[in-house]
Parts: structure tokens; C-alpha cells; sequence
């Protein structure tokens, strides 16, 4: 009996020893983990898609961040564990830049990265940007990452800002702007005006990318689309100077370059002085407003519209009024002309020589100021002679 008691003792003796370890490594972890970090200020980390736990680990310890990838690892294991007896599927740390506070403890660090708090950059893509455009301008954003393996059709993009983390993939941005323009497109063409005459979706998003190219900044889109829809129902042509440019010079347009009468003359696929009703593809991206405007256009009688030098344009409903708000643009115009000739004559300070007033209220430059320019868009020009054709300021540049 003084055996097995003797026995029995150490054995408690043993366990009693054990627990106390057991409590004080506990209490040593959570220490740890709770402590406060080595990190002096705060600092943006990244972590890359695709890395382990391990290697990310790896990654804090080496930045400063943690003081030990070891005890890391272990709460990683054992909050994974807790979950999975729970029934809960483990959390896993997502990729992305984050910003960490100085003296941040390794449960800190694990709960930022688990609840995937990373950073957020803009993605911003203006109105009227062709897709070639919009892919090239996602090229040169470091914030993003990944090839674009094909330019995505023409107007089937929504221009739109976003707020990705980064080292997004590109290609996941071109899919994300595309749901948007899908999502929306559908939903406007529900509540579409009765008796449009466009029979489809696609009709209505060409439609769209011209009134998008044809606003200025002062104009009203559904005005300017009010236009259209009413040359379409009465057969006119459309007769869109930016039809000409995408027609002449395809995704890579330069929206802006001169227009003379041999491609006012040239019959291409977009070229809307010399085709019926609508070009096959859209010209552009267009933006909601845009959208809105053709599915829903100014209910008028206008059928002309004229650059009025302010950013906007002045509508008419006849081929008179039309002519007579031509020869107001040409009373502008010689005043462009003259102020140019003024600028470029004054002595070179070192200002900016010759550019615009701070006001934007300067009209556009003219696309063609040699004698044989038609008429501006949504006119008859056989009617009116040479008339300089000016240039419609995009909305967004």
C-alpha cells in the first residue's frame, strides 16, 4: 500500500507539475500574442496573392512587423482549429495592402488580414473613352496588376469609379465595369419611353455613345438625344461629326483631330453624313447620363443643333432658325479667330502662352478652318454652303 500511495503521489505530483506548464505556457502565448508589436510607426504592408501562411509570416517578421513568425503561425493554427471543432469553416488571410498602426500585436495583425480590411485605391474612367482607351489607361496603373489579353467590345464597358484593392488584376476591373454597363443598360431599357425608335439594346447603346461624344459640358443629354430620336423617326441622317473621327481612325480615335471635306465625302461604316440610321458598333463608352438620354429624350421638336462657343449648343426645330444660329457661330468664330491671332502675337512670358481663360468659358477650336467645312452635326449642309465645322469639347478628358 505505501508503494501504489507513493506511486499515486508522484503521479499527482506530475500532473499537478504539467497543469501549472500547461497554465503557464497559455498564459505565455496569450501574452505574446496580445503584446504589443515591434513596430515603431505605422507602415503599409502588402501581401501578394497566392502566399501560404507560412510565407506571410515570413513577410511580417522580416518587416518588422511581428517579433516572432513562430507564435504567429501557432494562433493562425489554433483559430483555424477552434473553428473547425466549432463547426465554423476556418478564416484565411486574403491578399492586399494594409496599414498597420505602430506596436500593433500579433492578434491584431491576424484580424486585420482575416477580415480582408485592406486598403482601397480609385479606378477611375471618364465618359466617352473608346475600350482601347480604357484598357490603356489601366495598363499605365501601377495600383493594378496583370496582362489584358483582349480589348473588350466597343460601348460595352460603363465608365465608372471604383475603389479596388491593390494588385486587383485588370482583367477583373474590365469584368467589373462590364456587369455594371449589363446591370444597368437592362434595367434602363425597362423603363424605356413608348415608341423609340430603336428596336434593341445594342441600337440604344450606339445611340448613346454618339450623344455622349456630342455633349458639352453645358448641355443637357437628353436634349441632345432628342435630336436624334427625332431625325431617326423622321429617316434623316444623323449626320455626327464624331462618327466621322471613329470611322476614319477606328478604337484609337483621336477625338479632336481635324475634319475636312474628303472624310466628311468618305463613306466608312460609322460615318453618319453618308450612312442611314445608326452605325453598327458603338463609338464610345458612354456613361449613365448618356444612357438615360436616349432612353428617355427631351420630348422637343428640334432637329439641329449648333455649337453656341459657351460648351453647350444652340437647338433648333427649322432648317431657318438652324441657319440663323449658324451665322451667330460664325460671328463667334471670327472672335476665336481674333483672340488667337492676339496670343499668338503677344510677347512669351513665362505663363503658358495662348491658353485658355480660367472661366472655361472659351468655345471649342475649330476642327477645319479652311473654306469647303460642312455644317456642324445634325445639319443639312447642302443648304447652308461652307460652314466651319466645330469641334464638340468631350465631357470628360
Amino acid at each position: 500500500m505505501r508503494g501504489l500511495t507513493r506511486f499515486l503521489s508522484g503521479i499527482l505530483t506530475l500532473l499537478f507539475v504539467f497543469m501549472i506548464t500547461v497554465a503557464g505556457g497559455i498564459a505565455l502565448f496569450r501574452h505574446s500574442i496580445d503584446a504589443p508589436g515591434p513596430l515603431k510607426a505605422a507602415r503599409n504592408v502588402i501581401i501578394p496573392a497566392g502566399d501560404s501562411s507560412r510565407m506571410i509570416a515570413e513577410r511580417l517578421e522580416k518587416q518588422g512587423v511581428i517579433a516572432s513568425q513562430s507564435v504567429f503561425l501557432a494562433q493562425v493554427m489554433s483559430q483555424n482549429a477552434i473553428a473547425r471543432f466549432s463547426g465554423q469553416t476556418g478564416r484565411h488571410m486574403k491578399a492586399g495592402e494594409y496599414e498597420l498602426t505602430a506596436g500593433s500585436s500579433i492578434r491584431d495583425v491576424i484580424k486585420k488580414l482575416t477580415d480582408g480590411r485592406s486598403l482601397l485605391y480609385s479606378v477611375t474612367m471618364p465618359e466617352g473613352l473608346t475600350s482601347f482607351e480604357i484598357v490603356r489607361r489601366l495598363l499605365a496603373d501601377d495600383n493594378l496588376s496583370g496582362a489584358v489579353a483582349q480589348v473588350p467590345p466597343e460601348g460595352s464597358l460603363l465608365p465608372e469609379t471604383f475603389r479596388v484593392p491593390r494588385n486587383t488584376r485588370r482583367e477583373q476591373v474590365l469584368k467589373l465595369l462590364a456587369q455594371e454597363q449589363s446591370k444597368f443598360l437592362d434595367l434602363k431599357w425597362e423603363t424605356r419611353a413608348p415608341d423609340l425608335p430603336l428596336a434593341t439594346k445594342q441600337e440604344a447603346l450606339v445611340l448613346a455613345s454618339i450623344v455622349e461624344k456630342e455633349s458639352g459640358p453645358n448641355d443637357d443629354p437628353a436634349r441632345v438625344a432628342g435630336v436624334f430620336i427625332n431625325r431617326l423617326r423622321r429617316n434623316m441622317r444623323l449626320q455626327s461629326d464624331p462618327t466621322i473621327l471613329y470611322g476614319k481612325h477606328g478604337p484609337k480615335v483621336r477625338w479632336g483631330s481635324k475634319i475636312f471635306r474628303s472624310d466628311i465625302n468618305r463613306k466608312t461604316a460609322y460615318n453618319t453624313y453618308q450612312i442611314d440610321r445608326l452605325p453598327p458598333t458603338p463609338i464610345s463608352n458612354p456613361g449613365r447620363r448618356s444612357l438615360e438620354a436616349v432612353l428617355q429624350p427631351a420630348q422637343t421638336k428640334d432637329l439641329y443643333f449648333v455649337a453656341d462657343g459657351k460648351g453647350g449648343h444652340i437647338f433648333s426645330a427649322t432648317l431657318k432658325d438652324h441657319e440663323r444660329a449658324v451665322k451667330d457661330w460664325r460671328k463667334i468664330e471670327r472672335g476665336i479667330r481674333a483672340d488667337e491671332k492676339k496670343r499668338a502675337a503677344a510677347p512669351k512670358t513665362g505663363d503658358k502662352a495662348g491658353s485658355e481663360t480660367a472661366s472655361g468659358n472659351v468655345a471649342p477650336t475649330l476642327l477645319n478652318t479652311k473654306p469647303g467645312a460642312t455644317v456642324s452635326v445634325a445639319s443639312q449642309t447642302e443648304s447652308l454652303g461652307p460652314v466651319p465645322l466645330p469641334v464638340k469639347r468631350p465631357n470628360l478628358r
